[in-house]
């Protein structure tokens, strides 16, 4: 990580939030998606701090936060973001949630549309209930320890099919790594989450990035439907919708210069919404 960019503790009343904060000015904070950490920004931390403050936070259940006493909601995760900007003194922030963090900024925007002045979504679908029970099988499957070793091996296989760097596989290894052998506490959260429900609430303005490779792996897995990702401008009619060409479950790492150009100049000028 830039050295411009430092590592702090927040204490709750369900553990320690682990965060990452850096640069001056109007706030932006990045919610990450299951299972990685505020290390998913590696990359974009630093490019976002050059004109702003830029917080990440690990989710708790995630990274290096606390494991918390019971299952969490999106609503609980929402109010440890809530607690962090509290902490800060922050009264007003933009927020870009991936995926699972997607979920939790727009539940923010919902429950608190005093607090959040913009926001990104990326890569943010509306699963059916079979969806939602395969997405729970699925991480239940992954997160056990196996005695000779072999689900790290079969992990990094998997993974190595779409990150494409041997270092990037790695990082994405140690942060999930941190999730073995623990309660599925993310996905549990967003598949008992209505976006349908909660985002017509969405009255910022918000910016939709969508990553073109994501969704096709997601379909191919079983694990969403090719139409899953049409109900945004439906429930946020105010959206505007841009596509990540490429872009797969680790765009934040592997597009970070598409997407902080096309995040910079969505949070740096008025009139970008239709």
């Amino acid at each position: 990580m830039n050295k411009a960019i430092k590592r702090a503790f927040l204490d709750t009343e369900d553990g320690q939030i682990h965060y990452r904060i850096g640069g001056e000015g109007d706030s932006l904070l990045l919610l990450h998606r299951n299972p990685s950490s505020s290390n998913e920004f590696h990359e974009l931390m630093p490019i976002f701090a050059q004109k702003r403050r830029v917080i990440a936070m690990d989710l708790m259940g995630l990274g290096d936060s606390d494991k918390p006493p019971r299952m969490y909601s999106i609503s609980d995760y929402a109010k440890t973001v809530i607690l962090l900007l509290d902490e800060l003194g922050i009264k007003k922030i933009n927020i870009l949630g991936h995926h699972t963090g997607a979920y939790i900024a727009g539940e923010v925007a919902a429950a608190y549309p005093d607090r959040v002045e913009k926001m990104i979504l990326c890569n943010v679908d509306e699963f059916t209930e079979q969806d939602k029970a395969a997405i729970l099988k699925r991480y239940a499957e992954v997160f056990q320890i196996k005695a000779d070793g072999t689900h790290l091996v079969e992990r990094w296989s998997f993974r190595a099919a779409y990150v494409g760097s041997t270092e990037l596989n790695h990082r994405c290894m140690l942060d999930e790594a941190k999730c073995y052998g623990y309660p599925a506490y993310a996905p549990f959260a967003f598949t008992k989450f209505s976006t349908i429900e909660r985002f017509p609430f969405i009255k910022c303005p918000t910016l939709v990035l969508s990553g073109t490779e994501d969704i096709k792996g997601l379909i191919q897995l079983g694990l969403a439907q090719s139409g899953s990702r049409n109900f945004i401008t439906k429930v946020i009619p105010q959206a505007k919708v841009v596509d990540i060409e490429g872009g797969t479950f680790c765009m934040m790492n592997q597009k970070y210069e598409e997407i902080s150009k096309v995040v910079i100049n969505f949070l740096d000028f008025i009139d970008v919404l239709p």
